[in-house]
């Protein structure tokens, strides 16, 4: 019979690693929320500098908020939309920003420290130090993508780029992603030390790219306000797709950059990944994960219907912040459904504590 050794049974802490993982990813649905909202209140531009350090550090006095006012003035948004603004709205939407910017140091803190202090005192699994490693260095990554998006804005643009944008929307979640998945790998691996990693099957890596494919079309409306263009569902005005709208060239341009297309796509590309979705579901329910696959259809059923409330609304903030959060507790959901069809059966037999020491983990 296999057994694991004695030395990872009394150092390695898969479970505990688990639930800080856990732990850090309510921290990005969180970022994601407050960078919703940061967009749709336009305060994504009121922070002019990328200070990693000092940056923590908010206006103190009234000279310091004038000058960070006095940065904002630079910047064509302002110059364009806001001359009106005083420095009471400035700090409005200048509170959204820092939060978000806040928000991320904590979650690059919140993952750092505890790795360090996991990897020195002999915590993690063997094979599991450069996912790790590769999801924080994801991390820091995302920080500099964020700091790109933001300098998209401040020279010739009114508003960032929404490539840039999604890039960063979408780097966020796939980062949320793979902690859900390591995390869920490392509980595995405390119900049984002999349990191999999930692997992502076929079917359930078609499903993720559909799903995929939605998000980044999520990210492209938000980033071209594309969700203002038709208040309207299933029409679009009175026709299914509006007549007379100008088109760029090369065609294919339209699907990135034409706000009315990407609506469009986005509105009915929703129910392609729906069906992949709908079909993951079942197939865990069917595998045994009832309650797995239940959530996965729920969330499904909500997202669409905040989708089209959004819509309806007018990109009404609450309901457009609530759809930004469903696809993040989607995303999670089905991770955790591609998960486990991709588990491998567990070992017939193993000694869970060979040491004879049933410490907890």
């Amino acid at each position: 019979m296999l057994q694991p050794s004695a030395a990872f049974m009394s150092t390695a802490r898969p479970r505990s690693i688990a639930y800080w993982l856990f732990g850090v990813a309510a921290l990005i649905v969180a970022m994601v929320v407050v960078g919703g909202i940061t967009r749709l209140t336009n305060s994504g531009l009121s922070i002019t500098e990328w200070k990693p350090i000092t940056g923590i550090v908010p206006p103190l006095n009234e000279a310091q908020w004038q000058a960070e006012f006095a940065n904002y003035k630079r910047i064509p948004e302002y110059t364009t939309f806001n001359q009106h603004m005083t420095l009471a709205g400035f700090k409005a939407i200048f509170f959204w920003e820092y939060l978000h910017r806040v928000l991320g140091r904590v979650i690059g803190m919140a993952f750092a420290l505890p790795l360090l202090w996991f990897w020195v005192r002999g915590r993690i699994p063997a094979g599991y130090k450069p996912r790790l490693v590769a999801l924080l260095a994801l991390g820091g990554l995302q920080g500099a993508i964020g700091w790109w998006m933001v300098a998209s804005g401040l020279v010739e643009r009114t508003d960032v780029s929404h490539i840039r944008l999604t890039v960063h929307l979408v780097t966020a979640l796939v980062i949320l992603a793979g902690i859900i998945w390591t995390a869920m790998d490392l509980m595995a691996l405390r119900r049984s030390p002999l349990a191999a990693p999930a692997r992502l099957t076929r079917g359930s890596g078609i499903v993720l790219a559909l799903l995929f494919v939605q998000i980044v079309y999520g990210a492209l409306t938000a980033g071209l306000d594309a969700g203002y263009a038709f208040a309207s569902w299933p029409l679009m005005g009175d026709a299914w797709f509006p007549q007379g709208v100008p088109m760029a060239s090369p065609a294919l341009a339209n699907a990135v950059d034409n706000p009315v297309v990407v609506q469009f796509i986005h509105r009915w590309f929703a129910f392609v990944a729906a069906a992949g979705l709908a079909w993951i579901a079942v197939r865990t329910a069917r595998g045994g994960a009832l309650r797995t696959g239940a959530v996965v259809l729920a969330l499904v059923g909500v997202q669409i219907a905040l989708g089209i409330a959004t819509l309806l609304s007018g990109v009404q903030i609450d309901v457009a912040v609530a759809h930004q959060l469903n696809a993040a507790l989607l995303l999670i959901a089905t991770v955790a459904a591609a998960h486990r069809l991709g588990t491998p059966p567990a070992p017939l037999s193993v000694s869970r504590y060979p040491s004879g020491n049933p410490r907890k983990a």
